[in-house]
């Protein structure tokens, strides 16, 4: 029903129109939904309130009343983002029974633009992870290979989009959360620069690396919602003062950029072969288009995947002590004094990895330890942001894959959680350094497994970014 649509665009001429309407397209996907229940994706499905909302929205197009720039959009939203008077529970058994008692910014500027809501979608428990496997619901499995993950942590938002139960989906990208499933499960998946987009209302992992995403079908759809999204919220200190842009009607302004493209020589042994051979494809693909694209080496790259990591856990140590049993969430019930109750509640209210990264952290924050690890990567830090600040000073783009290996079968990577992490060696760069990137499906391998490609840009220079994106991804 929805596989015709190049964009929502179209979706929205044809809902002016009669040809389909808004109630319909619910019932579509409350039909899909039931459909893939394998592939564990949804926690809760808003069946009575969507189909209310898409009634009375039907009725406003029906008599001509104004409609908001996402009127017909069908969304699921990640288990990160509050949606008041829903549960809220990061996937963990530690918001066991937690309602959440505001939206999200995020959501209540796509609600206020007649964006509908049709379910809360799974994630990596506190979207740690890039396998969407730590979760207290079990794995979701990828829709073009349901015995392999479909990426994390956002993976339940990548695959509630690829299964046609939704339009698009909110995601967010600690390191790679929102671009990595959509490479896995061959959509756009797009990561606004750091405090484009109000972090208010998502539980927090890493604060200073957290940022709202989407994951969607088209260029144009991941533009429409930034612009709906953008803008300064006061409940977020960490917002920019860059006024936000009408990104969707600018993307088919001619450009005529300079791309650097990330030359692989020095990770050729770490590279699956089919995205190697995608990669080098798709690159001569677009110099065909006529696109200018020069090789860089960028080979200090080892170094961010330890810095992220020394820093986000560090950020999670801290943001991560709030649960304690005492306010919300999971209390354990056998505890005689406040020690025993703050340790049985955080250990079995946590998983393995929330347990492994808290651990981390709080010994790179220890007497002794903060100098050498943490403050050092802060230094790490400054001087990435240095370098990808001066390579955008020369070229409007950064091309790179989106992950070294195409998504791996479940269970075969949860006993080696260090290859995980190396797996992510492409996507935190844009996070460690604050900037957007967005993931563009470009081809799948001999099993049809989805392959993405990624572009990060300058800061504040989403727009930008988004118009180099929708060139590269226009049909010839």
């Amino acid at each position: 029903m929805t596989s015709s649509y190049r964009d929502l665009s179209q979706l929205q001429r044809s809902l002016k129109e009669g040809q389909v309407t808004v109630s319909g397209l619910v019932r579509h996907y409350l039909k899909n939904i039931e459909s893939s229940r394998d592939l564990n994706q949804y926690i809760e499905v808003y069946e009575e309130e969507a189909l209310h909302a898409a009634a009375a929205l039907d009725e406003k197009i029906k008599t001509g009343q104004p409609l908001g720039k996402l009127f017909g959009l069908i969304l699921s939203h990640k288990d990160i983002i509050s949606y008041k008077g829903h549960a809220l529970t990061a996937s963990s058994n530690i918001l066991e029974g937690y309602t959440a008692l505001f939206h999200a910014t995020v959501i209540e500027r796509a609600l206020a633009e007649d964006a509908i809501l049709i379910g809360r979608v799974q994630c990596d428990e506190f979207a740690m992870g890039s396998s969407n496997e730590n979760s207290r619901y079990g794995p979701v499995r990828n829709p073009f290979d349901k015995e392999r993950i479909p990426g994390g942590s956002s993976g339940a938002s990548a695959t509630s989009v690829a299964s046609d139960t939704c339009w698009a989906s909110l995601g967010t990208d600690t390191g790679g959360s929102v671009r990595q499933p959509a490479a896995f499960c061959g959509l756009v998946g797009f990561k606004p620069g750091y405090g484009r987009i109000s972090r208010h209302g998502l539980i927090a992992y890493a604060s200073s690396f957290d940022q709202a995403g989407f994951l969607t079908r088209s260029v144009y759809d991941a533009a429409l919602l930034l612009e709906v999204a953008a803008g300064y919220d006061g409940h977020d200190a960490s917002m920019g003062q860059a006024t936000p842009e009408q990104y969707s009607q600018a993307l088919d302004v001619p450009e005529k950029p300079r791309l650097a493209y990330l030359d692989l020589l020095h990770f050729k042994d770490a590279m699956d072969p089919a995205i190697l051979k995608n990669y080098h494809e798709t690159l001569e693909s677009w110099k065909n288009k006529g696109f200018a694209l020069d090789p860089v080496a960028l080979d200090w790259l080892d170094y961010v995947i330890p810095a992220y990591y020394v820093m986000t856990t560090a950020e999670a140590s801290s943001n991560l002590s709030r649960y304690d049993g005492i306010r919300y969430g999971y209390r354990a019930d056998d505890a005689t004094t406040l020690e025993q109750l703050y340790k049985r509640t955080r250990t079995r209210g946590f998983g393995t990895e929330v347990k492994r990264r808290i651990l981390l952290g709080t010994y790179v924050l220890s007497a002794g330890f903060y100098d050498a690890y943490y403050q050092k990567a802060q230094k790490v830090r400054r001087l990435v942001r240095n370098r990808l600040d001066e390579l955008f000073r020369q070229y409007d783009a950064l091309v790179m894959p989106v992950s070294p290996t195409l998504p791996w079968k479940i269970g075969e990577k949860i006993d080696d959680p260090v290859s995980v992490y190396l797996a992510d060696i492409f996507t935190v760069l844009a996070n460690v350094a604050g900037l957007p990137g967005i993931s563009l499906p470009t081809g799948v391998d001999a099993r049809g497994l989805p392959i993405g490609t990624q572009l990060v840009g300058g800061q504040w220079k989403e727009q930008k970014l988004l118009r180099i994106a929708h060139a590269l991804t226009l049909q010839e």
